[in-house]
């Protein structure tokens, strides 16, 4: 090959850039999804617009990491939700069990998604002892007012549920863990 062609083509493979296609989404008269780089009408079907991203400080959430307690929350009632106990597994802490345990814990979560949720309630922690302490009145005869309390995270997060005769009742207290910037439970 002479020295020429070759300079060439190596000129030519230094420059190349791939070119993106553009991908559509297309919705099909029977509803159903499809990916296509042709023109939707090609294919007898109508373009979807794309996704926006939800606004700032927006409730919505559809898996991942739950960076609040608030989006674990909603996750966890998706979960109950959709009766879907790998959905509920997605926000569990797995980290350091057993694979008997981890059986365990998912047959659990399983028979928890089964029943009806009554609600999700946090579970502070207890005061400490000098805050329940009060100091003796002033010189005037009144309280003082007692000092003003840090806010305090739960430390968990109670299920309260019904059995399937929908009036027995069923406790669940999972506790909380912050891992990786993600909000956890773990049993």
């Amino acid at each position: 090959m002479s020295k020429c062609l070759l300079m060439s083509v190596l000129l030519a493979a230094a420059t190349w850039q791939p070119v993106a296609a553009q991908v559509h989404k297309c919705t099909t008269p029977e509803g159903m999804d499809i990916f296509t780089d042709r023109q939707c009408a090609d294919v007898g079907a109508v373009e979807q617009p794309p996704k926006t991203a939800p606004a700032a400080g927006s409730r919505e959430r559809s898996g991942g990491c739950a960076r609040s307690l608030r989006d674990l929350v909603q996750e966890l009632n998706g979960a109950f939700d959709a009766r879907d106990a790998n959905r509920l597994a997605g926000v569990y802490n797995w980290n350091g069990m057993s694979g008997s345990a981890a059986y365990a814990a998912l047959e659990r979560l399983d028979a928890m998604v089964q029943r009806p949720l009554v609600g999700i309630y946090p579970v502070m922690p207890s005061e400490p002892a000098e805050m329940l302490s009060t100091e003796a009145g002033t010189d005037d005869g009144t309280e003082p007012a007692p000092p003003p309390r840090p806010r305090q995270a739960p430390v968990a997060l109670r299920v309260e549920q019904t059995l399937a005769n929908g009036s027995t009742p069923s406790r669940t207290v999972f506790g909380l863990q912050k891992y990786f910037g993600c909000w956890w439970i773990k049993g």
